[in-house]
């Protein structure tokens, strides 16, 4: 199906954001710059501003009173603005002031950004639609009876999230069928770039359901839809749109781009673009006359809240940061959370919006079904920046280039005092799930979350013991002014471009996350309306397990054909089962030096095997569950 000329293709922040002077609040007209919406257009412009960011980290971090330190830093701006104001009256006037405002760094916009407001509607008026859409909803459920034999058709099955959804989907009783929208998979010669073989979706989905262990009685549940998610019904042709409408109850959208470099474009194509697409797609089901379509499920971020300087990002508030976005990820994200909002209210879709933090693998186990971004890129890279070091340990020649190397590769850019969120994925698909069946969660957002954050020093703690590298804090300021232009120059003298990519990766994701002044993401709403264990799993802890997984299961990214990274998962999972029975306590509480020893005792190593073949012992808690909340 052709891609229509038109609005669809406006890729203009305008639609959604405003730029508005700050006198009169009445917007500035003409065309808004994405670069101008980011973190980085706004900071590091000046060598005093730099030091001044440095110096606020250092008292944060001695004081504790981070709101104080902002308040001074404002303070000290704009007393650098009015001083040079003063000596414009005596020297030089205008021209005198703005050179004076440039030399000290000051900081002055008489302008500012905001959300354009959706159609004005009373909150009464707004109110009666939400009521109105969750009772429609409950009444499709309750028409389903007890055994409502759910339809879920799914963007983004081949990704991170999207594998977890498939594989908690298998044993969901509700849960009848699921159909996955698939683009085919070009195989490529890496050197000459020829098209080796096109892998249709029929084909995709059979190997991936094979390489997640789905149970063959399961299997039927399964179908895979070739299709595209920037294109309008997917690409879908007018018959299997109809064939979709007939039976579809519910359209989980988790399809995106988690690259936090991507350009401007690609991620608008893939975060707004194909969430206007599927908010259409689940649109027209919902109109389609006898249709069994319930509701349409957003994954959104968290992290759409963009910098707030540790204000508490509410769940339901929407408004644009006053710091800026770290990147076009959160920013197109925003984004598309607008459009949800206007299908929802102005255009009556029954749509319920979840919003994960930094996702990360398995709470128990670290698997990642052989994901290398976010935050398992830095920790490879740590990984392997000290594989590296070691091999020149023997060699005396070699001791400056490991010396070089151990310094290059052992800066982690964080404040001591920054808080991520991270929060495993198994936990964000039994949100997803349960969001399935819990009608008043519609025309909500709800943080999937965490409320125990992981500070960067415990980051940093936690790689020098399950990696053995000796990593330590840099702070992020000087990290991206100073210390990764001198990596990268270190590592391509080095002859490692590999790690020196790995490495401003690792600034791209925690250069901006990692900083002071983090914000606080409210949650409450996946335990009040999803009904998900009150008690969240312990971040610590999972952390702790995605090292071990990205050391021993994936080799610091070194194992990438799926298939062997799935074998090597089940392996994993099955001597994990074997070191909790025997030791009491799950793998993720044993410390560095106990782990490492009952894991040689049940796993081969170097071929990746089980020692013993025999079953393994009972289990000493379950390791996944499924919430699952009935309606009503």
């Amino acid at each position: 199906m052709p891609r229509p000329q038109g609005k669809e293709l406006d890729l203009s922040p305008n639609r959604y954001i405003e730029k508005v002077n700050r006198a009169t609040g009445r917007e500035i007209p003409g065309p808004i710059d994405p670069d101008d919406l980011l973190v980085h257009a706004h900071r590091d412009q000046h060598p005093v501003e730099v030091a001044a960011q440095v110096i606020a980290s250092r008292f944060i971090r001695t004081t504790g009173k981070e709101r104080a330190v902002e308040r001074g830093l404002k303070a000290i701006n704009e007393m650098a603005g009015r001083g040079a104001e003063l000596a414009s009256l005596f020297v030089g006037g205008r021209a005198f002031e703005r050179k004076a405002k440039d030399f000290l760094g000051v900081v002055s916009r008489d302008y500012s950004y905001r959300f354009r407001e959706p159609k004005h509607l009373s909150p009464a008026a707004i109110e009666r639609r939400l009521k109105k859409a969750r009772t429609d909803a409950l009444r499709k459920l309750e028409a389903r009876g007890a055994d409502p034999k759910l339809h879920i058709l799914l963007t983004g099955a081949t990704g991170f999230l999207g594998k977890e959804i498939l594989f908690q989907a298998a044993t969901d009783p509700r849960i009848a069928r699921v159909t996955a929208i698939v683009r085919s998979e070009q195989i490529t010669d890496r050197k000459t770039g020829e098209v080796l073989r096109v892998i249709q979706a029929p084909e995709r989905g059979a190997l991936l359901l094979r390489r997640l262990a789905i149970a063959p009685g399961a299997l039927s549940k399964f179908d895979f839809v070739q299709g595209d998610i920037e294109e309008p019904d997917f690409g879908l042709s007018t018959n299997d749109h109809d064939a979709l409408a007939k039976s579809v109850t519910h359209v989980i959208h988790c399809a995106a781009s988690v690259s936090f470099d991507d350009p401007y474009e690609a991620s608008f194509r893939s975060n707004v673009l194909g969430s206007i697409n599927a908010l259409a797609f689940s649109l027209s089901l919902q109109k389609r006359r006898g249709s069994p379509f319930v509701e349409h499920v957003a994954i959104e971020t968290s992290y759409i809240h963009g910098r707030k300087r540790n204000a508490m990002a509410q769940e339901e508030a929407l408004v644009f940061p006053r710091h800026f976005y770290n990147n076009f990820y959160e920013l197109t994200k925003a984004m598309a959370s607008i459009e949800t909002d206007r299908h929802l209210i102005e255009k009556g879709l029954r749509v319920v919006q979840l919003l994960p933090s930094i996702v990360i693998g398995h709470s128990e186990t670290g698997n990642n079904r052989g994901d290398t971004k976010v935050v398992n890129a830095p920790v490879n890279a740590f990984g392997r920046a000290k594989e590296i070091a070691d091999k020149l340990d023997a060699d005396i020649s070699g001791k400056p280039r490991q010396m070089l190397l151990q310094w290059a590769g052992g800066q982690f850019p964080g404040d001591p005092t920054a808080e991520l969120n991270f929060v495993p994925v198994d936990r964000v698909v039994q949100g997803i799930l349960a969001s399935l069946t819990v009608p008043e969660a519609i025309g909500t957002r709800i943080h999937l979350a965490t409320d125990n954050r992981i500070r960067s020093d415990d980051v940093v703690r936690t790689v020098r013991e399950e990696l053995g590298v000796s990593v330590r804090l840099s702070d992020p300021t000087i990290y991206r002014n100073v210390t990764l232009p001198i990596v990268k120059a270190v590592l391509s003298r080095l002859g490692e471009d590999k790690l020196a990519n790995a490495l401003e990766k690792l600034g791209a994701i925690f250069g901006g996350y990692a900083e002071w002044g983090q914000p606080v993401h409210s949650v409450g709403n996946d335990v009040r309306l999803l009904g998900l264990p009150i008690r969240r799993p312990d971040t610590e802890h999972a952390f702790r397990m995605l090292c071990r997984h990205n050391r021993y299961v994936q080799q610091y990214g070194r194992v990438r054909d799926a298939d062997e990274t799935a074998r090597r998962e089940l392996a994993w999972e099955k001597a994990l089962q074997r070191i909790e029975a025997r030791t009491g306590h799950q793998a993720g509480a044993l410390r560095p030096r106990e782990f490492r020893e009952c894991l040689a005792q049940e796993l081969d190593l170097e071929t990746f095997t089980l020692k013993h073949q025999e079953a393994p012992p009972a289990r000493v808690a379950p390791r996944r569950r499924t919430a699952v909340r009935k309606a009503g």
